[in-house]
């Protein structure tokens, strides 16, 4: 059906090619299948044969043409491919850096309820880049996205309701929210969660579990995990006992092998 020109079945040979699923793995025939299927409009190829210009995959890494195959996706409604358009003008790669059409891509994909989009939606309000700054919106699209389970949203949650940013401050959400982030691997969450418990903001004041959270966020690699250990550090020779230490450890085996 491939040779026959059926676009689904094109896009379907080259998937197999790309995956290496029934035929020997070849980016260069699945590139050819793409293409063929991507030229007659179908949208999966389209995002796909974007994706591969943009990784230099099975061809020469250009910008330009994964702009061109990614907008052409998204014209059709293919919510990752509006997304991702909408970082390439935000970035202005392979497109004249525009934050207008960025915004505009943003809110098409975020619209249709890709978290992605609608966390990097609330950047822009948050921090007036492209659009009037806006705190109560920007609280808005972050909601949605960590509704969806995304971590970096529901961090951002919680720091929107800690510090009162488009919302009232609340430090018991703010504490539900980091956690949610940092059950899911979060480091900076992880982090600040810690520092609640340090302090008993939000949560119930434990020195054994904010060693737990700020040894998980260090073994994140967190970015500033220098600081994160000094905290830690402070926590064994001042305020806990070796026991307690102890006890921490195993939160942090019991966290690492939980299911």
């Amino acid at each position: 059906m491939a040779d026959s020109g059926d676009p689904v079945a094109q896009f379907n040979l080259g998937k197999m090619f790309y995956n290496g699923i029934v035929v020997e793995k070849d980016l260069v025939k699945a590139v050819k299948w793409y293409l063929k299927s991507a030229e007659q409009g179908y949208v999966e190829a389209q995002f796909r044969l974007g994706q591969l210009y943009l990784r230099g995959e099975g061809l020469e890494q250009d910008y330009e043409e994964a702009a061109k195959w990614i907008e052409k996706a998204a014209e059709q409604g293919h919510v990752k491919a509006q997304f991702t358009i909408g970082e390439m003008y935000y970035y202005g790669e392979g497109v004249l850096e525009d934050k207008d059409e960025a915004i505009r891509w943003y809110r098409k994909s975020a619209e249709q309820g890709y978290p992605e989009a609608q966390n990097g939606l609330g950047h822009m309000y948050f921090n007036g880049d492209g659009v009037q700054e806006d705190k109560v919106e920007a609280f808005k699209w972050f909601r949605k996205a960590a509704d969806q389970e995304f971590i970096k949203s529901q961090y951002n949650l919680g720091q929107m309701y800690y510090f009162g940013y488009g919302v009232d401050d609340d430090k018991v959400e703010a504490a539900k929210w980091y956690k949610k982030s940092a059950e899911q691997g979060y480091a900076k969450a992880q982090q600040n969660l810690g520092i609640l418990y340090c302090i008993g903001e939000g949560v119930r004041h434990d020195y054994v579990e904010a060693y737990m959270w700020f040894s998980l966020a260090i073994m994140n690699r967190l970015d500033d995990a220098e600081d994160t250990g000094d905290l830690r550090n402070v926590l064994r020779k001042i305020f806990l006992s070796p026991s307690q230490i102890e006890e921490g450890e195993e939160r942090v085996q019991k966290f690492l092998n939980r299911k």
